[in-house]
């Protein structure tokens, strides 16, 4: 039986009225994202700052530790505490995660919004990842999600400065993310996944997409996640797409209206529309 760690429930303002001069010289009042810095301790120990919207920090928290691999269950947490006063969040484990110094010894700066990081152990970890050969996706709910994407309400509409990731299951949107970071909303979807039922929320008939675009480490989280197909409104990097290549991920990247690259195993794209020209979407627009 799974033990579900105690959470806060510290969510954030996710942004700030300020004012600004336009390029007439006239003050005008506009939202911009509240970043705040949040550093999370295990068990006392102070591991890692980030720099959060704080929408749902407890899950980015579960999260974060889950795709480092500090963890291997949710039920090794006892409880996440997380106070915006001191811009902490508190984790306590059961009992205690083993050599955790040397397995957060060493770290790679990431190409990630606000220089993400990662312990330099779970790059060495890809050969481990093995994603279910007979999940696919249907062209048709590729370009469901991306016109559920443009029209989701956002606090990028309201502000800008933000990335979003989402995760659905076929074209059905399970969860909509936005943070600083895209790392950040990675990690917070992989804690929320961790916290539903263990039978309904395994990756294998899950997409994840990001409104950034796919490095090494963005295929890499989602691979762990169990997820086989990653969409982008942005591009990949080499890296990037030598990772999904490696892993078995469908990697599809510049996905607007009814135009995508896809990178990495095509085989997993069920070709099941016939996508209207460029010029004709063009006339549309």
């Amino acid at each position: 039986m799974t033990k579900s760690p105690e959470l806060t429930q510290a969510r954030a303002p996710q942004t700030c009225q300020v004012t600004v001069h336009d390029e007439f010289g006239q003050p005008r009042e506009i939202a911009i994202p509240a970043e705040r810095d949040l550093t999370i301790y295990v068990d006392r120990r102070e591991l890692v700052t980030l720099m959060t919207l704080g929408a749902h920090p407890e899950w980015l928290v579960l999260g974060y530790l889950r795709n480092q691999r500090l963890i291997g269950s949710v039920d090794e947490i006892e409880s996440i505490t997380v106070d915006w006063e001191v811009g902490a969040a508190a984790v306590r484990t059961r009992h205690g995660i083993a050599a955790i110094e040397d397995r957060t010894a060493r770290r790679v700066v990431t190409t990630g919004c606000g220089q993400g990081s990662v312990f330099g152990g779970l790059m060495d970890e890809v050969d481990l990842i093995e994603l279910p050969s007979e999940a696919q996706l249907r062209q048709s709910d590729l370009y469901a999600i991306v016109r559920q994407i443009r029209q989701q309400d956002s606090v990028y509409k309201r502000s800008g400065s933000v990335h979003g990731c989402a995760l659905f299951r076929g074209s059905e949107l399970l969860l909509f993310v936005e943070d600083v970071g895209r790392h950040n909303a990675v990690d917070t979807i992989a804690g929320w996944m961790w916290l539903q039922d263990p039978a309904a929320m395994q990756g294998a008939d899950k997409v994840f997409y990001t409104t950034g675009r796919l490095t090494s480490e963005m295929v890499i989280k989602s691979a762990q996640m169990g997820i086989p197909v990653v969409v982008s409104r942005s591009g990949t990097t080499q890296m990037g797409l030598a990772v999904a290549e490696q892993v078995g991920l469908c990697a599809i990247g510049r996905a607007t209206n009814e135009r995508f690259l896809c990178f990495s195993h095509p085989q997993r794209l069920v070709r099941d529309v016939v996508p209207q020209r460029p010029e004709v979407l063009a006339a549309s627009a």
